[in-house]
């Protein structure tokens, strides 16, 4: 994939992504939820952390 650069695309990129999680999210029940779950989770939000950097960075 490459690099998306444009301001414009970046935002849209990430609300899909954010969109994606608050589904995930929305869709996991609590009391079935695992540890693998929560992993998960936490790898989604890590990915979009290093998006917004990678993002930052090039400016």
């Amino acid at each position: 994939m490459k690099p998306i650069n444009d301001k414009d695309t970046q935002v849209v990129y990430l609300k899909k992504r954010l969109n994606i999680f608050m589904e995930v999210l929305d869709s996991i029940d609590p009391e079935e939820t695992e540890v693998e779950d929560i992993d998960r989770l936490i790898g989604m939000i890590n990915d979009i952390e290093l998006k917004c950097e990678q993002f930052r960075i090039r400016g």
